[in-house]
Order: C-alpha cells, then structure tokens, then sequence
C-alpha cells in the first residue's frame, strides 16, 4: 500500500484522491434566495446529515479564490435555503445547475425547473423533487486556506420544514426504490442506486 502525505502534492492531487475514494456522495441541489430576488440553485456532493435532533444537514461550498460563491453568500444573508435531493427524474436538468451564469440570471430558469413556493422560509424550493427540506442557516463556518482566504464554508441547515412526495413514502420510511437517488462519483460520472442488501448490526 502506497503512503501519500497530503502536505507534499497539490490541492488538486488531493481533491482527485478524496472524490475518487469517498464515494458514492449524495447530491443536494441547493436553491437561495439572491438580494435582486433571483432565485439560485447549484448542486453540492460535499453534503450529509449532521444530526436529528434537531434535524440538521451539512453542505459544503468550496470558494473560488477565497470569494463567497452565491450560495453562500446568499444563505448568510437570507439565514435560510432548501435542499433537495436528487433522484433519476431530474438529474439533467440538476446538471444544468452547475452552469456558470451571471448573477441576475437563475439556475433555476436556465435549466427549465419549477420553482415552488416554500412554507416557512422566503426561499422556494423546486417542484420536480420528491423530497426538498426548507433549512434555517445555524451556522455558516469558514474552513481551509487562509484566515484571510478560507477555501470553503461550511453550512449547517436545520431542517424546518420535510416535503416529500408520497410515492416515496413507506409507513413514514423513505423506499429508495421509489425514490432513485442518484450519487455523484468523479469526474463526469454519477450512479444510480444500484443492488441492495442487508447486513445485521451486531447487539
């Protein structure tokens, strides 16, 4: 087995071994709420659960040249934004996201999505996933770089607010079956579910 130390190869050679290795990665398409009312979403891989009581969620947001990117900025300002999930029936459209676009112009417009009204925050949501949480910001953590150029934020969102879409609901469980959930890997690659199993846990 090969011994890497991270602090002698670049950034990049460290992003390839760590999205190459920790993976499948859930996607959270993230949608905010800009200061001109532009409503911006954009995918994140570097996103889990952070607890459930109360329900929190983590995403990642990696900075370009130590500046805020839009989702960050705007989730600090709005103190709110909603993640969904990602599943089979909107992946292209989710990839379009990504697209870098001026700020006046919506990732959600551009990629033909359906923005929906949200219940307890100002942020909408997008109507074509089975499963959006509406998150109030707790905290927003400037990690890596420099302390005067992080190289990302950190945001924990408490979940305010489940909407999920009752084909995917099974006696209050989610079925991944129903749901297709689609995982990012490297590089342009992405997966689908895949086979499943079962393994018990030891008492």
């Amino acid at each position: 087995m090969k011994a890497i130390d991270p602090a002698n190869q670049s950034v990049k050679d460290n992003y390839k071994l760590l999205i190459g290795s920790i993976l499948p990665r859930p996607i959270a398409l993230v949608t905010t709420l800009a200061d001109n009312g532009v409503l911006n979403a954009a995918p994140y891989s570097y996103f889990n659960i952070v607890t459930a009581n109360p329900p929190m969620l983590s995403i990642s947001v990696q900075r370009k040249e130590g500046a805020l990117k839009d989702t960050s900025r705007n989730a600090i300002h709005t103190g709110s934004f909603v993640v969904h999930i990602t599943d089979e029936s909107y992946v292209k459209e989710m990839n379009e996201t990504a697209a870098s676009l001026p700020p006046d112009e919506s990732e959600v417009a551009h990629a033909g999505l359906t923005p929906v009204a949200s219940d307890k925050i100002p942020v909408p949501g997008i109507a074509e996933a089975k499963i959006r949480m509406e998150c109030v910001l707790e905290q927003a953590i400037p990690l890596g770089g420099t302390a005067e150029s992080p190289a990302a934020d950190l945001l924990i969102g408490r979940v305010v607010c489940f909407h999920v879409d009752e084909t995917v609901l099974d006696n209050g469980y989610i079925d991944p079956e129903q749901l297709k959930p689609v995982s990012r890997l490297a590089g342009s690659f992405y997966s689908k579910l895949g086979e499943m199993f079962s393994v018990d846990r030891p008492e």
